[in-house]
């Protein structure tokens, strides 16, 4: 119940963020579908996603039957991935889904949900449920669609979250145990034996983890 709140909130931040940018809200009004997805595309060609988010807050707003506005969204979806903005990646794949999906479509919305997940993860130790969260969208993914054109992908994604999961639990364990507590420490190297993985599939990376783990 507290994280659909939560959700529910941030979704409306965003939505009140899109539309009232003082910065590059779009001052223009009744204008044709057409005219603002134009607009969307030459905003996004000059590398100007606030300006992209503003004209599709009025082609939403002012066409929202619009047959342009799935491909909107789901164009912005993507702009927002490629610009690391993962959180507004979210938004417009949470609204494809919700609003504008077909049958077809669905599973690379899905896909592109769990791509951002897993690149919006930038530090292991604060971002645990997110990793959890996302290695349950992939087995749901997974079983949804087992033969996905995306499969392998998200195949790959689900064993580097594996990796980084089982760094943080050595890490944590030997944490545990330096200090004094080898029951806590007990427990994170017990996970470790529960994981696919072992010692012996991940070497800990000498520079920034995420820089190895993730790229």
């Amino acid at each position: 119940m507290l994280k659909n709140y939560t959700k529910g909130l941030l979704l409306i931040f965003i939505s009140f963020f899109i539309g009232c940018s003082d910065k590059d809200v779009v001052k223009e009004y009744d204008k044709p579908a057409i005219y603002w997805y134009r607009n969307i595309i030459k905003s996004l060609s000059e590398n100007d996603l606030d300006k992209a988010d503003s004209y599709y807050t009025s082609l939403k707003s002012e066409h929202f039957r619009s047959p342009i506005v799935p491909t909107a969204t789901m164009i912005l979806a993507q702009a927002h991935i490629e610009d690391n903005s993962y959180i507004m990646a979210d938004y417009y794949l949470d609204e494809y889904l919700r609003k504008y999906a077909s049958s077809k479509s669905v599973e690379l919305a899905k896909f592109l949900k769990i791509k951002a997940s897993f690149l919006g993860v930038k530090d292991i130790n604060r971002d645990q449920k997110l990793m959890l969260d996302t290695l349950k969208d992939v087995d749901r993914f997974t079983k949804e669609y087992p033969n996905s054109i995306y499969r392998p992908m998200v195949d790959t994604l689900k064993v580097r979250l594996y990796m980084a999961q089982y760094i943080l639990n050595e890490n944590i364990s030997r944490l545990y145990s330096r200090i004094g507590k080898a029951k806590a420490s007990k427990i994170y190297r017990d996970k470790n034996r529960e994981s696919p993985l072992n010692s012996a599939d991940i070497k800990a990376p000498e520079e920034s983890f995420l820089d190895k783990i993730f790229n």
